[in-house]
């Protein structure tokens, strides 16, 4: 399938270096972006599918890059059906899993948490709920595994390894473990903060710099935030991504967002939303943070934009996240909100208010055109011009 989006107001590139692309048009074909900037006549012609953006501003999809599924679209947490598709509804391609330890009666045996690990993985390998491409499958880190387990699940597809929910004595105890897990080619993830469910335990910035894996999940706090002393040792004397979430602290957000900044360290900071958890399924929750990091800190809203798409895939290390060719052909059109106080979605963004998602597509394919169930309206009339394939591409609305 070829798509074209033409009469776009403005590319965002998801590089917070360079954050916009000239031109006014994106083709993709074949699942991947093919060209980003001017389309000639016959380029438009050629595609299947022509959405006019009616000057609307396109945005690399957004990654959550801290979803707690579990199987199929659905979340024992909250008891909710569909809250995936609903996600992509608040402009979310891409869902990146923070472990299945919401499963009900999750193994925590050696053999068992692999198992788990290894069958979420082949479960959203070809499972796309509303268009989302979900990286599931990630090893919860329990005492008994040894290196060879790490070996065992790499080799099957398993690339993700998580700390902080095991039945270790102290969370030093996650050090060995991390290490053979990056040993193996694994992007290794931790808990950061006070405990967030029954049983686990706090971890500080100490216990992250000794155990020194990829990501600190939730280094705001899930829910609750270490202590404020511990945010510049992981700025100054870690290497470590630091992802703040929306179902977290929001003061320690927008301190770290400055202090990630005046570091020269804005590579590592990403943004994820940590649900469904208990404060529940946030659709616009990538959204939300965007909003809160542009309207409350002098932080530029192309980079907060940049935190929540390129930057969570350059440190996960996916195709998607920016609007280049070659890339992932997931875009998102946003719009400013009708009956708002601006009528520019950046704009918008950084006054507080969230932006009208105007339509969503992933893998080259439009998953919805003209309204977003979860944003009010926009105030400009993004339609598809042309369709030659028999299917209709356009929503009812809420």
């Amino acid at each position: 399938m070829k798509l074209a989006i033409v009469n776009l107001g403005r590319i965002l590139t998801g590089e917070w270096r360079e954050p916009y692309a000239s031109g006014d048009a994106i083709l993709m074909q074949d699942g991947l972006i093919a060209k980003v900037g001017t389309l000639s006549p016959a380029e438009v012609e050629s595609a299947d599918v022509v959405i006019d953006a009616a000057g609307t501003t396109a945005i690399p999809g957004l990654i959550d890059s801290q979803v707690h599924n579990t199987f199929g679209d659905y979340t024992p947490r909250q008891k909710t059906v569909g809250f995936l598709e609903s996600y992509v509804h608040g402009g979310v391609t891409t869902g990146i899993t923070a472990s299945e330890v919401h499963t009900p009666g999750r193994p925590k045996d050696p053999a068992g948490v692999k198992a788990l690990a290894v069958a979420a993985q082949r479960c959203f390998q070809d499972y796309r709920p509303g268009g989302m491409r979900v990286y599931a499958g990630s090893i919860i880190i329990e005492p008994g595994l040894v290196e060879q387990d790490f070996a065992d699940i790499a080799a099957q597809g398993v690339w993700l390894a998580k700390a902080g929910f095991g039945a270790v004595k102290t969370p030093y105890d996650y050090v060995q473990a991390i290490g053979w897990a990056r040993k193996h080619g694994m992007i290794t993830t931790v808990h950061t903060g006070g405990s967030s469910i029954p049983g686990s335990s706090g971890i500080w910035a100490e216990h992250l710099i000794a155990m020194n894996p990829h990501v600190s999940f939730h280094v705001n706090g899930g829910p609750v935030a270490m202590p404020d002393e511990g945010f510049p040792k992981m700025v100054y004397e870690s290497e470590i991504a630091l992802q703040v979430c929306t179902a977290g602290n929001l003061r320690t957000t927008l301190m770290l967002g400055d202090m990630v900044r005046k570091a020269d360290q804005f590579d590592r900071f990403l943004i994820a939303t940590d649900t469904p958890t208990g404060s529940g399924i946030m659709p616009l929750g990538m959204m939300y943070t965007i909003t809160h990091l542009a309207s409350l800190t002098d932080m530029p809203v192309e980079w907060a934009i940049a935190a929540a798409t390129g930057n969570n895939a350059r440190v996960y290390g996916i195709n998607s996240g920016f609007l280049k060719p070659g890339k992932d052909a997931d875009v998102v059109l946003l719009d400013a909100c009708v009956g708002g106080s601006k009528d520019d979605p950046l704009d918008a963004l950084r006054n507080g208010d969230i932006a009208a998602v105007a339509a969503v597509v992933t893998d080259g394919v439009p998953r919805f055109v003209g309204k977003s169930r979860n944003t009010p309206a926009g105030n400009r009339p993004v339609r598809v011009a042309r369709c030659d394939i028999p299917q209709d591409y356009s929503t009812g609305g809420h």
